[in-house]
């Protein structure tokens, strides 16, 4: 399998490629930019593209990898430079490697704090110049002084230990903050205009997405402090940069810092460039030594695991997959790959809805998962290149609702997966599934709410018919004339002289002539060749 490494990681990372068996890694540093067609074409046939922000993998890079193209990895935590939803339509994750840059992150937002707080680099500059400047460069102190932080995840958390050491009041300001969790960590939690209002210093630790792109503009820096500060070392664009330089020349800011901007490199005449209290370092957050050889070898293993089928880790564009959950629910997948696939093969008309229910210990296990596998399944005869990536997706764009539920009523097994689909023509189908035995095999326990006993593999004859004495004879007969062999079959009917329902296993598929003399009988109202 090709990894194409596109963008300069640390060594570690990629010795650790060159380690595994089976990899081919192709270090192709600075191409995207030299040579963009170049890259496209080393792109074809790669499992794997590893990128920092300097290569974009945009819907050319993914058509010109596909199908072969797995996983993309970013070494570090933007990933603005990658395509995500084309990403999801080509069916591959996208993952970037949050922890590993964290501290190097969190210590130059405070690095940029303390510099705007007391004027370090210009007293340096003016010490270089051969002056001695004490009285003008004056500066205040953290201590009790209040710290805004915009964003509390693994950065503004660190940034936050950090404050409350220095003494500093830290207000914090996350959608997806739990209180526990602000009590825990000693921050007080604020809504946005709060901490605007009260905050002497500001730093944003949020991705940049169309709610937070000008998120700090010139509306909100006139509800701030007078001489408030402002740091941004997470995106550019989060900060409106005209606004912050018009307060910057105005003294409304006292002080900014900045690692990130809209445009990297901000343009040779810039303004920024020429503002004296303003602290600019060229996008720095993740280059310590320290940091680059984590984020380097965290991606490479995280890529390495997603191609050897193991766990995904820190995946943008899917819930991740860690070892352990992987371990847990691997059982379940083949069977729910089999339900979804059966209903599909079933179903009569064209599918609206499926319905997904789970009842009993699997309630407690990653749904999510379980549901994508499901989807996977019953999208395998519809759409080319399904995976667990883009299965939700295909569903939406065909128009089919998906309903989840887990359902609390007792069933005649410990754990149970039902998948019903729901056809325009108002037919049901359904499928009911467990898993038996110490090797927790897959067993289809039901079909349309008849009670069966069937290993989901290989091919299957599923027929109903009345219930009349000698049709599995007929059948049987019909189907070793033409040289199929049974495997195994399983019987079921709602009532003598009813409508009986037959799962016949089988070692092969039997021909079209075959199966139409079985549609000929008279008693039988359904024969399907199925695949699973």
């Amino acid at each position: 399998m090709k990894i194409l490494v596109a963008d300069k990681i640390s060594s570690i990372g990629v010795d650790f490629l060159k380690q595994q068996e089976g990899f081919e890694v192709v270090e192709a540093y600075g191409t995207f930019k030299e040579d963009y067609s170049k890259f496209l074409e080393l792109a074809k046939g790669a499992a794997a593209i590893i990128v920092r922000s300097d290569s974009k993998v945009n819907r050319e890079v993914f058509e010109a990898a596909a199908p072969s193209l797995k996983a993309v990895g970013r070494a570090g935590v933007g990933v603005d430079n990658i395509d995500s939803e084309a990403a999801t339509d080509f069916g591959v994750v996208v993952m970037n490697t949050p922890g590993g840059n964290t501290i190097a992150t969190a210590e130059l937002t405070f690095t940029h704090m303390l510099c705007g707080a007391r004027p370090v680099a210009q007293a340096a500059q003016s010490m270089r110049e051969g002056r001695w400047d004490r009285k003008i460069y004056g500066g205040s102190e953290l201590f009790k002084k209040t710290l805004g932080i915009c964003g509390m995840g693994r950065i503004g958390a660190e940034v936050a230990k950090r404050a409350k050491a220095f003494g500093m009041t830290v207000l914090a300001y996350d959608p997806y903050l739990s209180a526990s969790k602000a009590e825990a960590m000693g921050v007080h939690q604020v809504e946005l205009d709060k901490l605007f209002r009260e905050s002497d210093y500001i730093t944003v630790h949020m991705p940049l997405t169309d709610a937070t792109r000008g998120m700090i503009n010139k509306k909100s820096i006139a509800t701030m402090k007078d001489g408030v500060r402002l740091f941004n070392c997470a995106r550019g664009g989060i900060i409106d940069e005209d606004a912050l330089l018009e307060a910057l020349e105005s003294g409304k800011v006292a002080a900014a810092g900045l690692d990130v901007y809209t445009s990297e490199p901000p343009a040779e005449d810039h303004p920024f460039r020429k503002q004296k209290n303003l602290n600019l370092t060229p996008h720095l957050g993740a280059s310590t030594e320290e940091a680059q050889e984590s984020v380097g070898l965290e991606i490479a293993e995280s890529v390495t695991s997603v191609l050897r089928g193991g766990g995904i880790r820190n995946a943008i564009n899917m819930p991740s997959l860690d070892e352990q959950t992987l371990k847990t629910v691997g059982p379940y997948l083949e069977l729910c790959s089999a339900l979804g696939s059966l209903v599909q093969q079933l179903a009569l008309d064209k599918v609206e809805k499926v319905k997904i229910t789970y009842s009993g210990k699997v309630v407690d296990l990653d749904a999510n998962s379980l549901t994508r596998g499901i989807l996977k399944g019953f999208l395998k005869d519809v759409s080319s290149n399904v995976n667990f990536v883009n299965a939700l997706v295909i569903m939406e764009r065909l128009g089919i609702q998906v309903d989840v539920l887990k359902s609390s009523e007792e069933t005649d097994y410990t754990e149970l997966i039902k998948v019903e689909a729901v056809c325009v023509n108002g037919e049901n189908v359904s499928a009911e599934g467990t898993l038996i035995g110490k090797g927790n095999s897959p067993r289809i326990v039901s079909v349309n709410g008849r009670e069966v006993e069937v290993e989901p593999h290989g091919c299957m004859l599923v027929l109903a018919n009345s219930d009349e004495l000698g049709i599995v004879g007929k059948v049987g007969s019909i189907i070793g004339k033409d040289g199929v062999n049974i495997a195994a079959m399983s019987l079921s009917r709602n009532e003598v002289g009813g409508i009986a329902l037959n799962i016949a296993c089988l070692d092969s598929e039997p021909s079209d002539a075959a199966l139409a003399e079985i549609k000929s009988i008279d008693a039988v109202k359904q024969a399907k060749i199925v695949h699973l």
